[in-house]
């Protein structure tokens, strides 16, 4: 369920996942997001993740303790010291630093499954999911996205892990002292730098509630909402189409964009927010359950090009 909503919000966001480790309690990613759209992803990926588990296990409240960390780090390109390369090795090796896999006892870090390691950095990319962005991974070490190469960046790791029970050596005290309470992890260039990109877009308090944010999030949906048209074959007025697939449109809007539900409602004619997610919700466990034979097979087309975009 948690990688599966991480897939969503990356479909959402478009945001490209390094590297990841699920633990008992808590999670990491290496992460870039070329829209600056963290603050909205992540908001929709612990709402839905909370509303999923407690449903699932018919619990309530909280199951995260608190907000989110987010550390912006400096890569090679930024200037001296590759901190990011450093972070993904801290990442991935944080089943060793828990003692959750052990070397001397023959398990190894592929041997815990929740880690990009196992899911994405030991497989094939027609075997990974596409939102594991592993071949950057490996650029930033060096290597290219193939087999030998993804073996000699698992060996090294699992080396490390052997070698000092995965501590990562360059600053590993500094690196969980700003992981806990810094706002960046790089050299000192690259905090001035940061200083002086540092400005509120029109005097609004964030990207999405500027001009800028909300015309780049409206366009998207225009661009979807004219693939369904063009796909459906739809002329005339949206909210004058068949339901179905009117739904389609707004399971699409929902799933690959930030857009509000009162303006899809209102968009395609669907009366209101607390519809529409109504309707999406309906629509995804009728995909997850199979499409019925009556569903209109550009229905199930539809459905392939969204997931597959």
């Amino acid at each position: 369920m948690f990688l599966e909503t991480l897939k969503e919000a990356c479909g959402r966001s478009g945001w490209k996942i390094y590297a990841w480790v699920l633990m008992s309690n808590h999670y990491h990613w290496v992460l870039q997001t070329p829209q600056a759209n963290l603050v909205e992803g992540m908001k929709w990926f612990q709402n839905t993740y909370t509303r999923r588990l407690n449903s699932r296990h018919k619990k309530w409240g909280h199951v995260f303790g608190g907000r989110y960390k987010a550390v912006v780090v400096q890569s090679a390109q930024d200037g001296e010291g590759d901190y990011l390369a450093a972070l993904m090795d801290y990442v991935h090796l944080n089943p060793a630093r828990a003692g959750l896999v052990k070397a001397e006892e023959g398990l190894g870090l592929l041997e815990y499954p929740w880690s990009s390691l196992a899911r994405g950095y030991a497989v094939a990319p027609d075997k990974r999911e596409k939102w594991m962005a592993v071949g950057e991974g490996l650029a930033l070490f060096g290597y290219a996205d193939r087999a030998t190469d993804r073996r000699h960046f698992l060996e090294r790791l699992e080396q490390r892990a052997r070698e000092d029970g995965g501590e990562i050596r360059l600053a590993t005290s500094e690196l969980q002292n700003t992981l806990r309470r810094g706002w960046y992890w790089g050299s000192q260039a690259f905090r001035e730098h940061l200083l002086g990109m540092v400005k509120r877009p029109e005097g609004n308090r964030n990207y999405r509630s500027s001009r800028l944010g909300r015309e780049k999030e409206r366009n998207e949906a225009e661009q979807w909402l004219e693939m369904g048209r063009n796909h459906f074959g739809i002329a005339g007025p949206l909210h004058e189409t068949a339901r179905g697939e009117r739904i389609a449109l707004a399971w699409a809007l929902h799933r690959r964009t930030n857009e509000s539900q009162a303006w899809i409602a209102e968009t395609l004619g669907l009366r209101s927010a607390a519809n529409v997610s109504q309707q999406v919700r309906r629509f995804q466990k009728s995909l997850e359950n199979g499409l019925p034979s009556t569903q209109c097979k550009l229905v199930e087309k539809w459905v392939k090009i969204v997931d597959n975009c």
